[in-house]
């Protein structure tokens, strides 16, 4: 990909000199950080305790004075990086636009581009891998995704749709409204009174639909966002021991739902961008999940505080749906009739058709993307890793089904999907319902050269993985649920000429990788050529 110009990008560390051009040529160019417009946006303290908010929803008129202010403005491209090669930067990609209309709209949005980026460095590990600075999405590097069967807070994948809020725990309250018989505004005190609540603790697995995405865009482009798509690998999972209360018991605390109400709506404190038009972060999931008491509202991440960047001081924990649904930083839940009009629920996260595409694409085409399917991934060895074993290859990764099913048996092939052998079951971690399960085998490999190993999960309803990337390709690039295939270099070393020759790289004190590079010794003496001649047919014949 490109990279922006200079004066337009200051990668990694916020916005500082970066310009907007006003649609108007005839005008100077705006610097929303000089303008003194800005010093008197009205987009500020919208409540005490509570930086980095704004309240879109309640105030047409507020998100249309926004609207207009973004109108004046022309806004790079978002940027094409599925057509050519994906930066090898630490943050791959950085979300200029995104850090461009915060600084446009200004006020209380701001400094949070830069604010967001010091959670990340504050909260995260340091070997994440950041695939958009900005709003943040980031993974952690395979080696630590499946170390642990339960996911550490540093190290669990996070998937922002706008800039982090700072909110005050004492300032913070919640407000239920819409369709329930008695509208109320509930502290986080209150919420965590044990007389008023019972306490909930639930391992639960939270996926983001993106996860694998990179297998599709290698394969073939699709749509390119707004939000941007960002190119997750295997790690855009975790699993986290999540305690708060029941949403169904906060709901029967509030009277219960008033008639006609058959959808929970989730309010984000973020702002979000879509079209042009700003808003709060909103979705929705059906009462009958809420119900089961599989919805709980959590301020516990693994028995600490909730850390801000995964929604702090109050987020939703939806189990067995896609991440998207699990909505951060949460203040208002709305009981409504039908599921939300809300882009992130009506105009994002859809499956379509594979002859959908940007020249034919509607939004009713789309299935709404809810329960995440069965679905598993490799992360021991890496894709194009030389593997020097004996016979026998450690592979290690993850698997998880979605709706309140479970990982029943992993199989690993060793040849792209022609022989499979199961992963012992005392090689799986603990099972739980709305839970992955990490494995381990010790596949047989007797051959050498570049072979292809893949993963396949069946869950306890018998589903299992589509068997290729095509079968599984949709314009949105979301729900990568085909077999996980990696190919890596074997090198087996029970075999007496491999181990000899393994032998004679160390001797000679020379390395065996990268194994593209020219081997720089004679690997067949002159002597030994000659006798295999003298005792085998020549090259050609004579009749």
């Amino acid at each position: 990909m490109d990279k922006q110009p200079q004066e337009i990008v200051q990668a990694k560390q916020g916005m500082a000199g970066a310009q907007l051009r006003l649609l108007d040529d005839t005008k100077p160019e705006a610097n929303p950080e000089t303008e003194e417009s800005q010093k008197e946006s009205p987009f500020k303290d919208e409540r005490p305790g509570w930086q980095g908010y704004i309240e879109w929803e309640k105030y047409p008129e507020k998100k249309e004075l926004a609207a207009g202010i973004l109108a004046k403005y022309v806004f790079p491209p978002p940027p094409e990086f599925q057509l050519g090669p994906i930066p090898d930067t630490n943050p791959v990609l950085e979300g200029v636009r995104w850090k461009m209309w915060h600084k446009a709209i200004g006020g209380d949005l701001w400094s949070v581009p830069e604010e967001s980026w010091l959670r990340v460095i504050q909260e995260k590990h340091k070997d994440m891998l950041h695939l958009l600075q900005f709003p943040y999405n980031g993974e952690p590097p395979k080696r630590l995704v499946t170390a642990k069967p339960i996911t550490p807070n540093p190290l669990h994948f996070v998937r922002n749709h706008g800039g982090i809020p700072n909110i005050s725990a004492d300032a913070f309250f919640l407000e239920l409204d819409g369709l329930v018989n008695n509208p109320k505004k509930i502290s986080l005190a209150e919420l965590q009174n044990e007389e008023l609540f019972p306490r909930v603790v639930k391992t639960v697995t939270i996926q983001c639909s993106g996860t694998r995405r990179i297998e599709q865009i290698s394969e073939y482009a699709g749509e390119g966002d707004e939000m941007i798509n960002a190119p997750w690998a295997e790690g855009a999972i975790g699993t986290a021991v999540w305690e708060g209360v029941s949403l169904k018991k906060v709901i029967k605390y509030c009277g219960g739902l008033a008639e006609g109400g058959k959808h929970l709506e989730f309010y984000g404190a973020d702002s979000y961008f879509k079209q042009g038009q700003l808003m709060n972060y909103v979705v929705s999931v059906p009462w009958s999940k809420v119900k089961s008491n599989e919805v709980i509202l959590a301020w516990s991440m693994n028995g600490e505080p909730l850390p801000k960047i995964h929604g702090f001081p109050l987020r939703a924990v939806v189990f067995g749906y896609i991440g998207a649904r699990s909505c951060k930083w949460l203040y208002r839940i709305k009981a409504i009739s039908e599921p939300s009009r809300a882009p992130v629920q009506s105009r994002e996260y859809l499956y379509f058709n594979q002859q959908v595409g940007k020249h034919n694409q509607a939004y009713t085409r789309g299935i709404q993307i809810q329960e995440m399917p069965v679905s598993s991934a490799i992360m021991e060895p890496w894709n194009k890793q030389v593997v020097v074993h004996g016979g026998y290859l450690r592979v290690k990764g993850w698997a998880y089904s979605g709706g309140g099913r479970w990982p029943e048996r992993v199989e690993v092939s060793g040849d792209g999907g022609n022989i499979w052998y199961e992963v012992p079951p005392e090689n799986l971690s603990k099972k739980h319902k709305f839970a992955w399960r990490t494995w381990h085998i010790d596949l047989p490999v007797d051959a050498e050269g570049w072979i292809e190993l893949t993963v396949r999960c069946w869950d306890n309803s018998l589903n299992t993985q589509p068997t290729f990337v095509r079968s599984a390709w949709n314009w949105g690039l979301h729900v990568t649920s085909s077999c996980h295939r990696v190919k890596v270099y074997s090198v087996n070393k029970s075999k007496p000429d491999t181990a000899a020759r393994l032998k004679e790289f160390e001797e000679r004190n020379t390395p065996f990788t990268p194994i593209t590079r020219p081997t720089e010794f004679k690997t067949q003496s002159d002597e030994d050529y000659e006798k295999y001649w003298q005792t085998h047919d020549p090259r050609d014949v004579d009749d």
